[in-house]
């Protein structure tokens, strides 16, 4: 907890006039996370549940971390999530320190068989990192990154976002794939896949992981590895949060040099359909250094509507131009900004300065290749609103990514060129109902064009959708949560279950 907040309330002023300042901290603390009644919380299965003061004071009292009760501002902080048309409110939160409290927390909530969320950055856009009436386990006191340049090795702690990874390690001129967004938690992102702007060169976040620290169903902090845990160490590399905590990382990381060109070259979005079918001819035929976004922005009323393609090339400086050659066809741009540039910086570039400014729904799915069909759709059906900034995306798939077989680790969708998501988002307190009809016809037109989607894009989609998501791979992830999480205790993901 941050001291500074407890010393502006009354509470604290009046210990602190008398005792010494680590006595009024201790107080003041105390005072303040002490359990004073029953808490009614709710069970993974939707059942109601009453939490005994007496326990959830033990757990407090057991924790190095905070328990954070609702009325707290660190519970308000903490239960939000980055899409704040997520708006849920947790029973309790538990901020473990390390291993140990998320140990205790999972501990508390398997024997009460309560709902349990996982947060880490708080990305997910369907809210998976909080709930309603359950557990919340927020890690965001659980961060670290240490790198070893020798075995070119970082370790990370199971709450660190992706900006700590990229900095440690480029420090060491040495990187890993790490997103596109550097407020991005590693955790969620990891376990889920992980595209980022280097994945085409040396593959998935999760083709990165050597091991996993990680606290199951039943508390135990399990080591897992093609060594120890093999099975784990299968699932957890694209099975998501299905099978516990993770609390720390072990990924490889490879050379590179900071410096790499990048930036976005603009165009009207009357141009949208012959930006994007250049675009696919572009990014069919580019090299695995070469990672390329397609967006196109239209925001209310006021705001430039464009189409443009995003570039991130990492390979050898003096051939840039021969690489982005191919986009010399489309003529000179609204704007261009390419140019050599840290990697660092550009991996913050897409960085939201106000991550809960407004509210967002998405949906998403994998192709392999852009179709004409494709092509004419997306500009077709895509819809501007003069409350809404309707948005649509590639993300750059393939090279490295592709190479791998489908079952070698949990995640299947390795024959994806791209990822594929349309977008609305819009300012807190507008009817969300428009927008919401918006983006689920908008994808009807396009969804046939698509196979799969990314598991961290998980939205509303059905169980029998979410099975036939992880393809061959379902069976064996479910003999893995069988084992491993046999109650469901980490359900608020893309969930691995039986149907009836």
């Amino acid at each position: 907890m941050n001291r500074r907040h407890f010393c502006q309330g009354s509470l604290a002023a009046a210990v602190a006039a008398s005792l010494s300042s680590g006595q009024a901290f201790a107080s003041v603390l105390q005072a303040l996370t002490q359990v004073t009644s029953n808490i009614n919380a709710i069970t993974g299965d939707g059942g109601d549940v009453v939490l005994e003061k007496a326990a959830v004071q033990e757990l407090s009292d057991s924790l190095r971390g905070n328990l954070l009760l609702t009325g707290s501002e660190a519970y308000e902080k903490a239960r939000k999530v980055l899409n704040p048309s997520i708006d849920k409110f947790p029973a309790f939160v538990v901020q473990p320190s390390g291993v140990s409290d998320i140990q205790n927390a999972v501990t508390f909530a398997r024997e009460r068989g309560l709902l349990v969320a996982v947060k880490c950055g708080g990305h997910s856009f369907s809210g998976k990192s909080t709930c309603d009436g359950g557990m919340q386990i927020d890690l965001s006191h659980v961060r670290g990154v240490r790198v070893d340049p020798k075995s070119r090795t970082a370790y990370v702690d199971g709450g660190s976002l992706l900006g700590d990874l990229d900095h440690e390690a480029m420090a060491q001129g040495l990187v890993t794939t790490a997103g596109t967004v550097s407020h991005t938690g590693v955790g969620g992102l990891t376990l889920g896949g992980g595209f980022g702007r280097v994945g085409r060169r040396f593959g998935l976040a999760l083709d990165n992981v050597k091991s996993v620290d990680i606290v199951n169903a039943d508390g135990q902090l399990r080591h897992a590895s093609a060594e120890e845990n093999p099975d784990l160490y299968w699932a957890v590399r694209g099975g998501g949060g299905n099978f516990g905590v993770a609390t720390s990382f072990e990924f490889a990381l490879h050379p590179m040099q900071r410096t790499v060109v990048g930036g976005d070259m603009i165009y009207p979005i009357s141009r949208a359909r012959e930006v994007l079918k250049v675009y696919a001819e572009f990014t069919a035929n580019a090299p695995d250094d070469l990672y390329a976004d397609f967006v196109m922005w239209h925001p209310p009323e006021g705001g430039d509507r464009v189409a443009l393609i995003q570039i991130c090339y990492s390979g050898d400086e003096s051939k840039a131009d021969k690489v982005l050659a191919p986009l010399d066809k489309l003529g000179q741009p609204l704007a261009n900004t390419v140019q050599a540039v840290d990697y660092v910086a550009i991996q913050k570039s897409g960085d939201n300065a106000d991550p809960r400014s407004g509210g967002d729904y998405m949906k998403s799915g994998l192709t392999n290749g852009i179709s004409d069909g494709l092509i004419h759709a997306i500009p077709e059906y895509f819809e501007p609103h003069p409350d809404r900034l309707s948005w649509m995306f590639f993300q750059h798939s393939g090279g490295a990514i592709g190479r791998v077989a489908a079952d070698a680790t949990a995640f299947p969708h390795r024959y994806a060129s791209h990822a594929l998501a349309v977008v609305a988002t819009w300012n807190p307190g507008v009817d969300r109902t428009p927008h919401f009809a918006y983006v689920r016809n908008y994808w009807k037109e396009l969804e046939p064009h698509t196979r799969g989607f990314y598991t961290n894009e998980i939205a509303d989609e059905a169980q029998t959708v979410v099975n036939a998501n992880y393809q061959g791979n379902f069976e064996r992830l479910l003999k893995v949560k069988d084992e491993y999480d046999p109650t469901n205790l980490f359900r608020l993901n893309a969930n691995i279950r039986r149907t009836a």
